[in-house]
């Protein structure tokens, strides 16, 4: 820790029996996800994913809880490996999950008995399970299984091969080359334990999903001759044998269904439907919202059944196949909603500032929700006529935390576009007093901060900050031309807004002009290079996975497709890459001190995006510094990572801000 952050720290007494939220707490956090009824209705699993302090790494369980109450139940607990992914058989008799279990450590499928016990490795593919459905009849799987990285039984060479690669996209995160090697749909036979490949061929499967009836598995795919250079996803079947022929169902030319959304494909009741979501055209990429739609399986004809212009998630058909359920982004909220097919009417199931992020619905109708708030992670309620009633928590330890409250706010930018996002105060907030004020920007662009808890926000408001957190034009919940004011555009307008609610924070009487911070992460760290490249007003900033330079980042992250649909190449578009890459080219502008940091083995934002905005600072003498987390993909994992990062924004904006903080 900084000498004179510790100093400043230790300057103000902690109020007596208080109990704030601080940088350790951040990894006491359980986050649950994944709930599954069992077929009868009566209990739902889950996965729990905590941090493992002596191994220093997360680790996941899966846990069982009784839809009519009582304590939640562990049916894993192995420290030197995860399980996630939890699904009961139909006929309830065993609950299958996914596990790197063993030696190897490679992901298989496995099962145990429903009621709790030992489990026994069910797959042994040799490149690894990725995904997986069970059959109605309880003794088939629909497996997506990786392709081997060496023919099964050659010995493993002295040396790597050279890595030799012909594909448009060549990069993913957490993938890393993109060669050959695929991942296809496998039938899995659990009484001979047989895996028989039913797509071969130069493409990736995803999402399986059987029939009510068994006699066909919905799969999502990309199909053409180059899939790489398209985003035009498809449902697809087939019959659960070797050798059947596919058959393309979906047919609008762009996103049907897009893996990223983590949305199965959804069968009526009756096998006659798929619900499913659909985006728009490719030139659209991420900006349009992501609409329900239903298909017909025997006409393939397809319909929207509510058009809004808000993206939703996760549908699911109730049991009788009147209505589907599904996740709808608003502004700042996500709610689980009821869709009615024969009208289109919709009918929010949960209310409040809130958070959804997953639902599970039984054979009977009941439902259980996954979301949190501003207060508190993500927990599962059960949806009952009567209101919600707790089922799981993991997080009880937060009652005896004392949090900063988050408020909505609203004002309007430079040119009188509306604009909204979130503030909190610090947690001993005086009416009249100015305070340190960090301007937080979110990633995506295509999202928004929302109702959700936020560990940093709360660490912040614990050691005196203001926060304030933006949805500039180019967030999500406002629908698409919200989203889309910032195609090709990147750093005008977004900046205009977010540095719109720093002076909106300013003209409340909370914010300290002279004491403002600013920082994100992903299209956060973007925008943040742009805003300390366009403004000087902020005496600190920390620029996480961003990039200044995208004319250094072509062919060097993920989304040449994107920047090519987006932007056009380079060489037919240097105008406008020139003009986007102003951070970099314009960083003469920049006193900002600032802290750029990022994942050693990111493919997503790469850390040449934050070495070269380090190197041109460092070059003009402005106060800065590089931090690599080494072997970390886009997303941190390494709780000591987390915690570090943390802890280091503290103390840089300590540092600079020069705030009088509380003691933890």
């Amino acid at each position: 820790m900084n000498r004179a952050w510790l100093l400043l720290a230790c300057s103000l007494p902690a109020i007596a029996g208080e109990a704030r939220f601080g940088v350790d707490d951040l990894l006491r956090i359980a986050e649950l996800a994944e709930p599954a009824f069992a077929p009868d209705g009566e209990a739902i699993a889950y996965s729990v994913t905590t941090a493992n302090l002596e191994r220093d790494e997360q680790q996941s369980d899966l846990w069982r809880v009784h839809w009519r109450g009582g304590p939640p139940q562990p049916l894993t607990h192995t420290p030197e490996a995860s399980e996630w992914l939890p699904q009961w058989s139909p006929d309830g008799r065993w609950l299958a999950f996914l596990s790197d279990r063993g030696e190897d450590a490679e992901t298989q499928l496995w099962r145990m008995p429903s009621d709790g016990g030992e489990a026994e490795r069910l797959s042994d593919l040799p490149g690894g399970v990725v995904d997986f459905a069970w059959a109605p009849d309880s003794r088939r799987l629909a497996v997506i299984a990786r392709d081997p990285e060496r023919t099964p039984g050659s010995a493993k060479p002295a040396q790597p091969p050279p890595i030799v690669i012909d594909r448009y996209q060549f990069r993913e995160d957490e993938l890393g080359w993109l060669t050959e090697r695929r991942q296809h749909l496998y039938l899995f036979e659990i009484d001979d334990r047989r895996a028989t490949l039913l797509t071969p061929g130069a493409h990736d499967e995803h999402l399986p999903a059987w029939s009510p009836d068994g006699s066909r598995i919905a799969y999502v795919t990309k199909r053409g001759p180059d899939p790489d250079r398209h985003l035009n996803w498809d449902i697809w079947l087939i019959e659960p044998r070797a050798g059947a022929a596919e058959q393309r169902l979906t047919s609008f030319p762009g996103a049907d269904l897009d893996p990223y959304w983590e949305s199965r494909p959804a069968w009526s009741p009756d096998g006659r439907s798929i619900a499913y979501l659909q985006s728009g055209e490719d030139r659209w990429i991420y900006y349009a919202p992501w609409q329900l739609a239903v298909i017909d399986v025997a006409s393939g004809a397809s319909r929207l059944p509510a058009p809004l212009d808000r993206c939703f998630g996760k549908p699911r058909f109730t049991p009788d196949g009147r209505a589907v359920l599904a996740l709808i982004e608003d502004s700042r909220v996500t709610r689980l909603s009821r869709i009615e097919l024969g009208s289109g009417r919709v009918t929010p199931l949960t209310k409040g500032l809130r958070f959804d992020a997953d639902f599970t619905i039984a054979a009977s109708g009941r439902i259980a929700v996954l979301g949190g708030d501003d207060r508190h992670p993500y927990r599962l309620l059960a949806l009952t006529p009567e209101g919600e009633r707790p089922l799981a928590d993991h997080n009880e330890f937060f009652a005896g935390k004392r949090l900063a409250p988050v408020e909505p706010i609203a004002f309007t930018s430079a040119d009188g576009t509306p604009i909204e996002g979130l503030l909190v105060r610090p947690l001993d907030y005086q009416p009249g007093q100015r305070y340190p004020t960090i301007l937080r920007l979110h990633g995506g662009p295509v999202y928004q901060f929302s109702h959700e808890f936020m560990a940093d926000w709360q660490v912040y408001a614990a050691q005196g900050y203001a926060v304030v957190a933006a949805n500039p034009r180019g967030s999500s919940g406002r629908g698409f031309e919200f989203a889309r004011a910032i195609y090709a555009d990147w750093g005008n307008v977004d900046v205009a807004d977010v540095l719109a609610a720093v002076d909106h924070a300013v003209a409340l009487g909370v914010a300290d002009p002279a004491r403002l911070g600013v920082g994100g992460y992903s299209y956060g760290g973007i925008l943040t290079d742009y805003v300390i490249a366009r403004d000087s007003r902020f005496r600190a900033a920390l620029a996480g996975a961003g990039a200044g330079n995208f004319l250094g980042l072509y062919g060097r992250d993920m989304y040449v497709r994107e920047y090519e649909l987006e932007l056009g190449p380079p060489w037919a578009a240097r105008a406008t890459w020139e003009r986007l890459s102003f951070p970099f080219l314009e960083a003469g502008r920049i006193t900002t001190p600032t802290i750029f940091y990022c994942a050693g083995a990111d493919d997503n934002v790469p850390c040449l995006g934050s070495e070269q905005m380090y190197q041109a600072l460092r070059s003009r003498g402005v106060p800065t510094q590089l931090v690599i987390y080494p072997d970390q993909h886009h997303s941190l994992t390494v709780p000591s990572y987390l915690r570090d990062r943390l802890q280091r924004h503290l103390d840089w904006y300590g540092r600079w801000l020069r705030s009088e903080q509380p003691a933890d």
